[in-house]
């Protein structure tokens, strides 16, 4: 038992991942929460103003912080209210925007689809070179299911600002798989032309090992007897060749830098685990040091429970 609350006490959800200044602005935020007073605090507004005025031109970080915060406040009446005082400032209407995603997404469909989109339109129009309202309208492009014509043109949006966006790289992938609006070849095809040309370290660098994860979860939702013989995926040429580009690679010092680095690793420890490479994967737990990410680990149940029995596997070896 004392081996499991220490196990538990290293092991911890952290939404910032690495950054310390996110962190800790959540932390402000969470015990404002608990005063009651986060809707109409100032001191609120200001602390999130100073951090997304942080690092500009970084276009991975902000994308971060502002999705971060906007999964914390999605049931919260800030946003709304911060854009609504300040409608000409871009910080607000797309922390606004990505906050009414978030909840949209949880619920499956936008409350005010039209308001998102304007949200975001007025943001571009007030900072052209950010890419970030982009990323939000992309996202509520695809909760809202529009059609594949229109999706490429936001998505083209983006690129042209920022050629390696993760998050507008994710939302793509998961648009274009067979359970959104795509095909299992249109995911082929887009995890390919990306591989072709993407260098070893920017930040959708996590793109086509995500790809496989979403493939492997799937095999495994249907239940029966595919659920059985899930594992067999990690042994496919696919599988087992985007294992083999990033196991040895990820976990060096230095090489990944972008914001969600450690969400990567989450990812790249989960599939060396699924496809029973324990050695390999212990170097990711370690690279980790107990951060984990919700997904794809809460696909087993509760994420910290799922993380620290594979770690324990891990560190078993064999």
């Amino acid at each position: 038992m004392a081996i499991l609350s220490s196990r538990r006490r290293r092991s911890r959800l952290a939404p910032e991942l690495d950054d310390r200044d996110l962190g800790k602005l959540l932390k402000s935020l969470r015990a404002t929460t608990r005063s009651g007073t986060i809707a109409t605090t100032d001191l609120c507004v200001a602390q999130i103003s100073r951090l997304l005025e942080r690092d500009p031109g970084d276009w991975d970080r902000r994308a971060h912080r502002i999705g971060v915060l906007a999964d914390f406040l999605a049931g919260s009446h800030l946003p709304r209210s911060w854009a609504k005082r300040e409608p000409r400032n871009g910080d607000a209407l797309v922390l606004y925007a990505w906050s009414e995603l978030a909840r949209g997404r949880s619920q499956g469909s936008l409350e005010d689809a039209a308001g998102v989109i304007d949200s975001c339109f007025r943001a571009a129009e007030l900072a052209p070179e950010d890419p970030t309202p982009w990323v939000v309208a992309l996202g509520a492009a695809r909760l809202e299911r529009w059609q594949q014509p229109q999706v490429f043109g936001v998505w083209n949006e983006v690129l042209v600002r920022d050629r390696w966006n993760r998050e507008a790289y994710q939302n793509m992938l998961g648009y274009l798989t067979p359970e959104e609006a795509g095909s299992r070849i249109q995911v082929l095809e887009f995890v390919d032309a990306l591989r072709a040309r993407m260098p070893a370290n920017v930040p959708c660098v996590g793109t086509e090992l995500t790809a496989q994860v979403f493939q492997y979860q799937s095999v495994l939702g249907r239940g029966g007897f595919e659920a059985l013989v899930a594992r067999n995926h990690w042994s496919q040429t696919a599988a087992t060749q985007a294992l083999d580009r990033v196991a040895h690679t990820w976990v060096q010092p230095g090489l990944l830098r972008h914001a969600s680095a450690l969400a990567d690793l989450n990812i790249l420890a989960y599939a060396l685990m699924a496809a029973d490479r324990r050695h390999e994967a212990r170097a990711a737990f370690e690279a980790l040091g107990g951060v984990v990410t919700p997904w794809p680990w809460q696909a087993g149940g509760d994420p910290l429970d799922e993380f620290e029995q594979a770690q324990r596997r891990a560190s078993a070896g064999g």
